[in-house]
């Protein structure tokens, strides 16, 4: 089965918004794995707008399932991520003043600083997943040449075009993800993905390894409740 790794970073954006420390962001981290969830999320990133460091070293100590961390690996990404060894570290090109993810790495042109990123993570024995866009076949083929073991397909125009043509949406999708096992490459997907467009990604894809989803599951929470959304979204992925 799909795992589905809830994404908390909204959480701490609602902490953040009034300071102190609700909600707890540990607590919800926890009790989404009670609830169902198959690993958590973080994407933590310089101004600690929403995911602070310290967050991370925190939710490190008590999680039970897969912990991913995402991020673009500046400096002190790379030093958090191989302090705190999490099972994943996702490599996203985001830049420091991005509202949130809206491109997948170009593995051609960055090829040089991912190898040494991917080896640096591997070496404390991390999984590295790239963050990159769907229609880039040689994109994804250099991933692989970097040593990474998964690519996380950036979902924002599948997510988009669905209401419109969702055959034509995920025809580029299901390529890629054929393309990347069939070079030895693990596959998850992220961004945008919800309760209304999950289900049918999942079936044409059904051998993704896992999705991440944070916005539309937090969003979705308001009105089902989390225990109840997170189960909603196991639903999608059976």
């Amino acid at each position: 089965m799909t795992k589905l790794s809830v994404n908390i970073n909204k959480v701490a954006t609602i902490r953040n918004a009034r300071g102190g420390n609700v909600p707890n962001v540990v607590q919800f981290a926890i009790d989404c794995e009670r609830m169902g969830a198959q690993g958590i999320t973080v994407h933590p990133r310089p101004d600690e707008r929403h995911i602070r460091y310290q967050d991370v070293r925190d939710l490190k100590s008590v999680l039970t399932t897969e912990f991913n961390i995402e991020g673009n690996p500046n400096d002190s990404f790379t030093a958090l991520v191989k302090e705190v060894k999490p099972h994943q570290v996702t490599l996203v090109p985001d830049a420091p003043d991005a509202i949130t993810s809206n491109a997948g790495w170009d593995t051609i042109t960055h090829f040089s600083f991912l190898k040494d990123k991917v080896a640096e993570f591997a070496e404390c024995g991390i999984r590295v997943s790239v963050f990159i866009d769907a229609e880039h076949l040689d994109r994804i083929e250099k991933a692989k040449e970097l040593g990474a073991h998964r690519v996380e397909l950036y979902t924002e125009s599948y997510a988009t075009m669905y209401p419109v043509d969702k055959n034509m949406a995920v025809e580029k999708f299901v390529k890629a993800a054929d393309y990347a096992r069939s070079i030895g490459l693990g596959v998850n997907a992220g961004h945008d993905l919800s309760l209304e467009n999950l289900k049918f990604f999942h079936e044409q894809i059904p051998h993704i390894d896992e999705v991440s989803i944070g916005h539309a599951l937090i969003s979705d929470a308001l009105y089902y409740g989390i225990e109840n959304t997170i189960q909603m979204y196991l639903n999608q992925l059976r």
